[in-house]
C-alpha cells in the first residue's frame, strides 16, 4: 500500500516497556514529525496488545500524538469483516439491521469472539456470548457490560445440547471458534436453529466450524431459509478492510484505528455494494 514507508520492529514488548518506546518515537520528532509516524500493535496475546494499546495512548498528549493502529492476529479487522458480513446478508434478504436481533457468538472468549460480542452488543442486538467453561464465559460478559447500557448475558457451551440452547433463540449465529474446530453439527443447527436466519463461521481449517457451509460460502443456504457465510467470504472482506484502515491512518496525523473504525469501514462497503 505505501511502499516508500519505513518500517521499525519491536518484538517481545511488555506493556512497562511501552511509554518509553512510545516517547522515544515522539520527542526527537517533534509535532510535525509526529504527523507522519505511525503505531502498530499487533502480536498474538489479544489481551496484551489491548494492555500495550492503553499504556501508548497515555504516553501521548497535545501535540506529540501518533495515529494508532490496532489489530493483534488481525482480530479487529477480521471481527469487523465477520460482523459487516452478516449485516449484508440480512439486508439483502430484507430481514433488517441488528437491532432487536437476538445474536449468539459462540466461542466467544477468543480473540474473534470478543471483539464480534462488542460490535454486535454496540449495535442493539440482544447479544448472548458462550464458552466450553462458563467461569470464561463470566468474566468476558462482566467486562462486555461494564460501560454498556445493552447487557449481554453468558452460557456454557461445552456439548452438543448446550450449543444447541445457545442457539434456539438465535437470528444470527457466528461461529468464532480456533481453526479446525467444528462448533455447530447440521443436526443441531435443524433440531435447534429453527429461527437461524444467518449464521457465519471463521474457521477456515477442515473441520470446519459450522457443518454444511463451505469456507467459500457468501449467502448461501446451509438449510433453507438459514444462510451461510464462510471463514474465506469473511476473509475476503477483511483484507479489503484492513487495507482501508491502514490508509486511513497514514492519511491521519494522529487517532485511534481499531474495530470501532473497521467496522465503520466494513458497513460503508456493505451498503455501497447494496446500492448497486
Amino acid at each position: 500500500l505505501f511502499p516508500d514507508a519505513q518500517s521499525v520492529y519491536y518484538g517481545n514488548v511488555d506493556p512497562e516497556d511501552v511509554q518509553k518506546l512510545v516517547q522515544d518515537a515522539i520527542f526527537p520528532r517533534g509535532p510535525e514529525g509526529c504527523k507522519s509516524t505511525k503505531l502498530f500493535i499487533g502480536g498474538s496475546d489479544v489481551d496484551k496488545a489491548d494492555r500495550i494499546a492503553e499504556v501508548a495512548l497515555k504516553s501521548m498528549f497535545p501535540p506529540f500524538e501518533l495515529a494508532t493502529v490496532i489489530d493483534p492476529s488481525g482480530s479487529h479487522t477480521t471481527s469487523s469483516a465477520a460482523v459487516a458480513k452478516t449485516l449484508q446478508v440480512l439486508l439483502k434478504q430484507n430481514l433488517g439491521d441488528f437491532k432487536g436481533k437476538n445474536v449468539t457468538v459462540l466461542a466467544a472468549t477468543g480473540p474473534v469472539g470478543q471483539i464480534t460480542s462488542a460490535i454486535y452488543q454496540s449495535e442493539g442486538a440482544n447479544v448472548t456470548i458462550t464458552s466450553r467453561r462458563k467461569e470464561r464465559a463470566d468474566s468476558l460478559v462482566e467486562r462486555l457490560n461494564r460501560d454498556s447500557p445493552n447487557k449481554v448475558v453468558g452460557l456454557q457451551a461445552a456439548t452438543p445440547e448446550e450449543v444447541g440452547i445457545a442457539i434456539r433463540d438465535a437470528d444470527v449465529v457466528m461461529a468464532a471458534g480456533s481453526a479446525g474446530v467444528q462448533l455447530v453439527s447440521l443436526d443441531v443447527l435443524k433440531r435447534y436453529g429453527t429461527k437461524c436466519k444467518v449464521i457465519a463461521d471463521v474457521n477456515a481449517v477442515p473441520p470446519l466450524g459450522v457443518e454444511n457451509l463451505s469456507a467459500q460460502g457468501d449467502g448461501v443456504e446451509v438449510l433453507p431459509g438459514v444462510y451461510g457465510i464462510g471463514a474465506l467470504a469473511v476473509g475476503a472482506l477483511k483484507n479489503k478492510v484492513e487495507a482501508k484502515v491502514i490508509t486511513a491512518a497514514m492519511e491521519s496525523p494522529k487517532g485511534v484505528f481499531d474495530y470501532k473504525t473497521g467496522y465503520q469501514l466494513a458497513k460503508e462497503y456493505v451498503y455501497k455494494k447494496l446500492a448497486k
